[in-house]
């Protein structure tokens, strides 16, 4: 048996709410599942379950808890524990307490939504409105939500939408009646697999939301970077900070915003909505997940430098603030290998365009007068929401790129 306590979500509060369980006392969870939102004066938290088994509520709904308090807890076996967990926690299923339909009746309005804080990153991510998420009338926005309100712009559903949220069990358990899954628990599929860790679940959101809402084409081209390595070995003399192709890159990108503000904008149904300011998101994969924080001020190289420089080490540990991870319009994504010659980026969900760079590679090329010439390349590509940017566009934007970082 586990027990789950509330843990210190802020330094602000002495208590929280519990506005929504995500599971229903005494059914079945998977480690690592949100068992329940918590709402806080700056925010709404998602808890996870951290065994599996069934989940056992501690508490009631629209409790105040303080943090340490025991919230639930999980068993191996369907029984209920000893007598310490409350025995008045809620018998129906969490889509019942929040709708209103519990006795039949017409859901109550919500006059206001708590968003948690995974769906407020979305809603910027997709470029989801409030309006839209408050027009569900749900009392708890989550993060798959502002997931099928995007989706529905392209006609399709989201995975992980309220509506199916019983499908993940029915994939485990292929073949097992609907009524009997709900006193089934969901453990992993088979002894060997493994939960994918919570950094990339989260980007196997990211990939599957923009591949059902982004129709993406992509142009490579190949550039001659031996000049531009040269010049960064010098800048970073100059401004005291590693310099290489990504400071590099970062500045460039950031520059052409004026001349290509659609390649900085997001999409909302038919209308473009272009972006104040550049802010590059860069990708940085250490092992354990990939992150893609936001250099947000691109005015020097210095700055860019020193931005990039902090989050190289924040990589590390998996050590960012939720600013950090926020707010881009644009992404770079870096290749370090060798051997990789061609990458087409993920364009991620709230942006139009991501640029792949390749690592530097040796050519040799034949003059006119028969002499051979040695210079490095990369392969430079650009993969693009094709409802904003056609072809010609993504040949001019990375033409300028080219004349942008030889100026």
């Amino acid at each position: 048996m586990a027990d789950i306590h509330v843990p210190k979500l802020n330094n602000n509060d002495t208590e929280y709410q519990i506005v929504e369980w995500l599971v229903g006392n005494g059914k079945p969870v998977i480690a690592g599942e949100p068992i329940a939102v918590l709402e806080t004066s700056k925010a709404a938290d998602e808890l996870e379950a951290e065994e599996t088994g069934y989940l056992h509520h501690a508490a009631d709904l629209n409790a105040w808890i303080a943090p340490g308090a025991l919230l639930a807890r999980v068993t191996p076996e369907a029984a209920p524990p000893p007598a310490s967990v409350s025995d008045n926690a809620p018998e129906v299923a969490p889509e019942a307490v929040t709708s209103g339909d519990a006795a039949g009746q017409e859901p109550a309005p919500v006059a206001e939504p708590v968003v948690t804080a995974p769906a407020r990153a979305a809603m910027e991510e997709l470029g989801v409105s409030h309006a839209e998420v408050a027009s569900l009338g749900l009392a708890v926005i989550r993060r798959a939500d502002v997931e099928a309100v995007a989706a529905r712009r392209t006609g399709r559903t989201a995975p992980g939408a309220r509506e199916d949220t019983r499908q993940d069990t029915r994939d485990v358990h292929e073949g097992v009646p609907g009524d009997v899954l709900e006193d089934v628990p969901r453990p992993v599929a088979d002894a060997g697999a493994r939960r994918l860790p919570r950094v990339q679940r989260a980007v196997a959101r990211a990939v599957t939301t923009s591949h059902a809402t982004i129709p993406a084409a992509y142009t490579v081209v190949k550039f001659e970077v031996g000049p531009l390595l040269e010049r960064a070995r010098g800048l970073s003399r100059e401004v005291r900070r590693p310099v290489g192709l990504a400071e590099l890159f970062v500045q460039a990108v950031a520059a052409l915003h004026p001349a290509f503000p659609l390649f900085f904008a997001s999409v909302d149904g038919d209308l473009a909505r272009p972006a104040d300011a550049p802010r590059v998101g860069v990708t940085f994969d250490m092992g354990e997940g990939l992150y893609v924080p936001v250099v947000h001020d691109t005015g020097s190289l210095k700055a860019i430098a020193d931005a990039l420089m902090r989050y190289r080490l924040a990589a590390t540990e998996g050590d960012f603030r939720e600013k950090d991870l926020t707010g881009a319009n644009i992404a770079v994504t870096l290749h370090t290998d060798a051997d990789v010659v061609l990458a087409i980026p993920l364009i991620f969900p709230g942006t139009v365009c991501a640029l792949a760079i390749t690592s530097p590679q040796p050519e040799l090329t034949l003059a006119e007068d028969g002499t051979v010439a040695a210079r490095t390349v990369a392969n430079i590509g650009l993969a693009y929401d094709h409802r904003l940017i056609n072809g010609r566009d993504a040949a001019l934007f990375l033409a300028a790129l080219r004349m942008e970082l030889h100026a």
